[in-house]
């Protein structure tokens, strides 16, 4: 990702959200032939309060000095909710990221030691590409990171590349929808990780499924959430996540399965968590 991306990613994010707005929906009379649907440029321009010169310039990748102001008259017309209004400002004005040392990302030993801490939690350390750094027991006993090469630990190359997801999740197209929408947010606010760039040319030249996802241009922070997973052992678990970002290394998020005590998928856990334990001790 560099540059010449974002450039061509703030027009091509504009121009989806304007397909999206019917002339009707913001006053604008709807007859006449349109080529394309939904607003066009001028009636963008219009509405947001610039000149229509300003804005194709936005659209083309050439506004770099736009103002807060005119972002935010525009995430208005398009109706754009907080994450896209936020995704919109980083393509818009792109920013160059410090680039860190080169070498697998490393989790501090305290960070480990939170994880494992939570023995009734599945828990598990995302990094900038959604690599999977790091995970305690029950996390490895659900997701079964610990048997993957290091560089399958990667949840957008586990959901594309790895047939199994399709039977892992049961909702599988809501997944690999938010998979797309978190991995594309990351790459606008990573923009020069050669290794970003590598992963969405990997996944657009090996999944169909994933081009199409990627040229809907849709932005999502997971946050927070549910996940169904069909585990082999288990069974069907279902499993509210938060997550938390390590304040030491924000590129760096914490995230925990918390289901309801007493819930049929904690009791479930449990069983998961001894039998795992079991194997484990007598694979020793």
């Amino acid at each position: 990702m560099d540059g010449d991306w974002t450039e061509a990613e703030v027009g091509d994010f504009l121009r989806s959200r304007r397909a999206r707005i019917r002339p009707e929906e913001v006053g604008l009379p709807a007859h006449g032939r349109r080529r394309v649907p939904g607003l066009r440029r001028e009636e963008v321009a219009q509405l947001a309060g610039v000149s229509v010169d300003y804005y194709i310039r936005l659209e083309q990748g050439r506004g770099t000095s736009v103002s807060d102001a005119v972002l935010d008259a525009v995430a208005r017309v398009l109706r754009l909710d907080e994450t896209e209004h936020a995704y919109l400002r980083t393509v818009a004005r792109p920013r160059r990221q410090r680039r860190k040392p080169a070498g697998a990302p490393r989790v501090r030993p305290g960070v480990q030691l939170l994880l494992d801490g939570m023995e009734r939690n599945p828990a598990f350390v995302l990094g900038r590409r959604m690599d999977v750094l790091a995970w305690n027991a029950l996390g490895d006993a659900v997701g079964g990171f610990s048997r993957l090469a290091p560089d399958e630990r990667n949840v957008p190359r586990l959901v594309f590349l790895d047939p199994a997801s399709r039977e892992l999740y049961p909702e599988w197209t809501a997944v690999a929808a938010q998979t797309v929408a978190q991995l594309r947010l990351l790459a606008a606010r990573y923009a020069d990780d050669p290794g970003l760039c590598a992963l969405v040319g990997e996944l657009t030249l090996k999944s169909e499924d994933f081009r199409r996802l990627w040229t809907d241009h849709e932005v999502r922070e997971c946050a927070f959430g549910v996940k169904q997973v069909r585990h082999p052992v288990a069974g069907l678990l279902t499993l509210p996540y938060e997550t938390l970002t390590v304040p030491a290394d924000p590129e760096q998020t914490v995230v925990v399965y918390t289901p309801e005590p007493g819930s049929e998928t904690a009791e479930r856990l449990a069983v998961l968590g001894s039998w795992n334990a079991t194997t484990a001790a007598a694979g020793d």
